[in-house]
């Protein structure tokens, strides 16, 4: 299978064709509320639901909580009120730690803060290796992780001789192996270049549309959010907004006042419309942009 298709295609997308949502929940919050020892509250009051096969997209400005939130998902962090549940099982219970980090992995900003292995084959096989798998099934899973990271070929590499986005999806191979029903990913993309952006983020559609993988992904990047089946708005740690990217993004003045912005094509539609062209609402990717305004040049 090509996986070096064009990032530009991930906008190209037709909003309406989304799997559909009455998939079983895998992650449910209920009225979650968290403040560091400092008093400072973080998370207040929330509640919502992740359901199996789910492309989530998380955003708010600095300092909404977003990344703490991302820690609520697998147990690193624990609500001090409120329930926290994945599969059923409640994060709060220390014994259920283990399990539930198995089930939702976990990817950070930087990825070098996640490799520990002198070879991209061995960082890989850490996660299996201490679940005391046999030798046979690590080195099953761990070629698995590497070929659905688009990284088969690299496991004798040294992980300092791979580029921004190639740790970033060994980070994910390494997640990968540890067979998880969902990944969270706290602005992977961040230290990016456009072409580790675009590998990252091919690797992450690829992996939630082919494989059915729950995927959480916290993000400043608009454009990210769009191709998401669902948006969270955090705003001062609440759940300000949360539904599809047509139906967020369709709120301009009240993500103003969120001090967020939308992206870049939709602010542009936005704009033209209010310019006297008969632009469709729901415009939010350069794909469809491009194909509203050849429409136009095509009808005159």
């Amino acid at each position: 299978m090509d996986h070096r298709w064009s990032f530009w295609s991930l906008f190209d997308r037709h909003p309406g064709k989304r799997p559909p949502t009455g998939g079983q929940p895998l992650i449910e919050l209920d009225r979650v509320s968290f403040a560091y020892q400092n008093g400072r509250t973080i998370l207040n009051n929330i509640s919502g639901t992740v359901r199996r096969g789910e492309f989530i997209a998380v955003i708010g400005p600095n300092g909404s909580g977003k990344s703490t939130l991302a820690r609520h998902f697998n147990a690193l962090l624990r609500p001090l009120a409120g329930r926290v549940t994945v599969d059923g099982m409640d994060t709060s219970d220390p014994s259920l730690c283990w399990e539930i980090r198995r089930r939702v992995g976990m990817v950070f900003q930087n990825p070098d803060n996640q490799l520990v292995a002198a070879l991209v084959e061995e960082d890989v096989a850490f996660g299996p290796e201490n679940l005391g798998l046999p030798s046979a099934e690590i080195r099953r899973r761990v070629n698995e992780a590497l070929a659905l990271a688009g990284l088969s070929g690299y496991g004798k590499r040294a992980p300092h001789t791979l580029s921004g986005g190639q740790k970033q999806r060994l980070a994910i191979a390494g997640a990968l192996a540890m067979r998880p029903s969902c990944l969270v990913l706290d602005e992977p993309t961040a230290m990016l270049d456009p072409v580790g952006r675009r590998e990252v983020l091919s690797i992450l559609h690829r992996l939630n549309r082919e494989e059915g993988l729950t995927v959480i992904l916290i993000t400043h990047n608009m454009e990210e959010a769009v191709l998401a089946h669902r948006i969270w708005v955090l705003v001062d740690g609440r759940l300000e907004m949360q539904g599809a990217p047509e139906q967020v993004f369709a709120a301009r003045e009240r993500l103003r006042d969120c001090k967020l912005a939308l992206p870049a094509a939709a602010e542009l539609a936005w704009r033209l419309r209010a310019a006297g062209f008969p632009l469709p609402s729901g415009v939010l990717s350069v794909g469809d942009l491009a194909a509203c305004l050849a429409d136009l040049l095509a009808a005159r």
